[in-house]
């Protein structure tokens, strides 16, 4: 009788060469994109600093501040009383440019090599992210320098998101999407604890440094990912995978000129050639704008995470100053509780792909959480800073409602439509349709920190106001895509139910 194998030896041999380089894929892109986003969260620590309440401090020597100037430690131009408007500039300076250089990005991100792009754009967003901190050691105190570095920064950004969502689509079929992407999408929310935590460290002392040290980190990302980035599963002989059942597709559409079989009728020369690797035709054309809209779901789900995204970039931006300012926390310690928000998060990009996989419903599962976060952000605002334990239960609930449709929508969603069974295999679609959908949840990215600041000098209470009436559009442009989700239940039930009989009460 054959001894049973090690368990270790058993890993190895089950753990396939593919497997192995989808999960390298994964981690790479995941360190990618944290990468991004902490280079974005110092601003948001830093902001209390840049404007202080300064009487409680000792006057330096030699000060020449009037003794009622309770600005003296602040950093011009952000040390008058219009603050908020100034800090409110700076953040549109980037997400403006993020929004705009979005929709151009995807076009770029479908004709370049994936690698080049990413690591070109990782080494410019780590360049621009330092200069913003070298303003504090350059002794920097006009706006326009810090407005100028934030449109750089928000353009180059732009290479990140549709580069890293067509490389991972390029090797995970839609299967398990949805929970895949969870897990993987939370790479968002690691990105903003480690960009609040690098930050905290620096922020009360030379919070330059805040910037200049993940800037650095992004920059070396960059460098990682020119030499090891995996674009397709063919650069490595991997089996590409399937995203719409193969063979069915193919016999769809005959004469399509990739069809594999129907270059065996052509010519059995290609068709050898053809089963050993892709086969020897010019590649699909890249699909233009107005193409990707036409897709089913495009332009509901696009305009839902405008708002989404908009209420999801507003606690980004200014939860560590609401927290400040209501609590009275100080700088650091406000920018270590608004990380729960991202654990939050975290849990709710998970949960969000796990329940819509189960269920075969994005759209649904998206609906349900952003009707729940409205309530829970006006109790978070009424009562989640009565005590540390309800901010603490508090935060989190809300970063898991909160962040959990913009998750799903920005990934899972966006790689099913990029790989639509109309666009008939093309995946070069994937980018053009991650651009367009995370794009224009980047004017609502815009649009959410501009309100705030706006908004904030009356009160946070109108600024949470605003956040609820988003949510609730958000949820309202999903009603058709919710209701043809339901009429497939009902469908799929009733072949179930007519199965079911055919079988009990055979002929």
């Amino acid at each position: 009788m054959r001894s049973s194998l090690a368990p270790g030896v058993w890993f190895l041999r089950n753990f396939s060469r593919d497997s192995w380089f989808r999960g390298f894929t994964l981690v790479i892109t995941f360190l990618i994109y944290t990468c991004y986003h902490m280079s974005r969260k110092p601003l948001s620590i830093v902001k209390s600093r840049l404007h202080q309440n300064c009487s409680e401090l000792i006057n330096p020597i030699n000060d020449t501040h009037s003794p009622n100037d309770t600005t003296w430690c602040s950093w011009g131009p952000f040390d008058k009383d219009d603050y908020k408007e100034l800090l409110g500039a700076v953040d549109n300076a980037f997400l403006v440019a993020y929004a705009i250089g979005m929709f151009i990005s995807g076009i770029f991100g479908e004709r370049l090599p994936l690698r080049y792009y990413l690591s070109a754009g990782m080494l410019l967003s780590g360049l621009f992210t330092s200069l913003f901190g070298l303003g504090y050691f350059w002794d920097i105190h006009v706006l326009w320098y810090f407005v100028l570095v934030q449109i750089f920064n928000g353009l180059v950004q732009t290479t990140g998101w549709p580069s890293v969502v067509a490389c991972v689509g390029n090797w995970f079929g839609k299967g398990k999407r949805g929970f895949i992407m969870g897990i993987w999408n939370s790479h968002t929310s690691v990105g903003n604890i480690l960009g609040s935590l690098l930050a905290g460290i620096w922020v009360n002392t030379q919070w330059g440094l805040s910037f200049i040290v993940p800037g650095i980190i992004t920059a070396a990302m960059g460098v990682f990912t020119f030499f090891f980035l995996i674009e397709y599963p063919e650069d490595v002989d991997c089996t590409p995978p399937q995203h719409h059942g193969g063979p069915e597709e193919n016999q769809d559409n005959p004469e399509d000129p990739g069809n594999c079989s129907y270059s065996h009728r052509e010519s059995s020369v290609e068709a050898a050639s053809c089963s050993k690797e892709p086969c020897p035709e010019p590649e699909p054309a890249a699909i233009s704008f107005l193409g990707a809209l036409k897709i089913p779901g495009v332009v509901e789900f696009s305009l839902c995470l405008l708002f989404a995204k908009l209420v999801s970039y507003t606690f980004l931006y200014w939860l560590p100053l609401y927290i400040s300012n209501v609590a009275n926390f100080s700088a650091k310690e406000a920018g270590d509780m608004s990380t729960l928000f991202d654990v939050g998060g975290i849990i709710g990009g998970i949960m969000a792909g796990l329940i819509s996989d189960s269920i075969n419903g994005r759209a649904t599962t998206c609906c349900i959480m952003l009707i729940l976060a409205a309530p829970v952000m006006f109790l978070y605002n009424s009562i989640g800073q009565n005590g540390i334990t309800s901010s603490i239960v508090m935060l989190i609930i809300c970063g898991a409602l909160v962040n959990g449709p913009y998750a799903l929508i920005t990934t899972a969603v966006s790689a099913d439509l990029g790989t639509h069974k109309s666009l008939k295999g093309n995946a070069k679609a994937l980018s053009t349709v991650t651009a367009i959908i995370d794009g224009t949840g980047s004017v609502g990215a815009a649009l959410g920190p501009l309100l705030a600041g706006l908004i904030s000098p009356t009160g946070w209470n109108n600024v949470f106001y605003m956040l609820i009436s988003a949510d609730v559009l958000a949820c309202l442009l999903l009603c058709r895509l919710v209701y043809k989700e339901v009429l497939a239940w009902k469908a799929s039930l009733s072949r179930v139910r007519g199965s079911s009989l055919a079988l009990t009460h055979p002929r």
